[in-house]
């Protein structure tokens, strides 16, 4: 899994909170309060996102309705699990990020990896 690019993480961003299927017009009405875009611009962008597997679509009219195929955390695991795969020595790097976080982080992964452990938890 790839790191997303900047209109690409704007567009996940708003699908991700929006949690509907949108059409190509929404995201554009919202994104250009912050930019200046063209309507093909963002469509060739979500297109790409859907032939990329993180957005499902549905035709509505002429247009398509998107909506996110994975959640934003699945996505962060994902961009996680990759930076651990290309870096060597995943338990030593895996420690460090164990290190940085703060305490109530490093409960929550208590509970889960205790979870887990007990075989209560297996969310992947």
């Amino acid at each position: 899994m790839r790191r997303l690019g900047e209109l690409e993480a704007a567009i996940m961003d708003r699908l991700w909170t929006w949690s509907r299927p949108t059409r190509v017009r929404e995201v554009l009405d919202d994104l250009r309060r912050e930019r200046e875009l063209a309507y093909t611009t963002v469509m060739t962008v979500m297109d790409n996102l859907h032939r990329k597997g993180l957005l499902a679509r549905e035709r509505d009219g002429r247009a398509y309705r998107y909506q996110a195929t994975v959640s934003r955390e699945d996505h962060t695991a994902g961009l996680m699990e990759a930076a651990l795969a290309s870096g060597g020595d995943r338990t030593a790097a895996l420690l460090r990020l164990v290190h940085r976080m703060d305490p109530d982080e490093v409960a929550a992964l208590r509970k889960a990896l205790d979870e887990a452990h007990d075989g209560r938890g297996g969310q992947r």
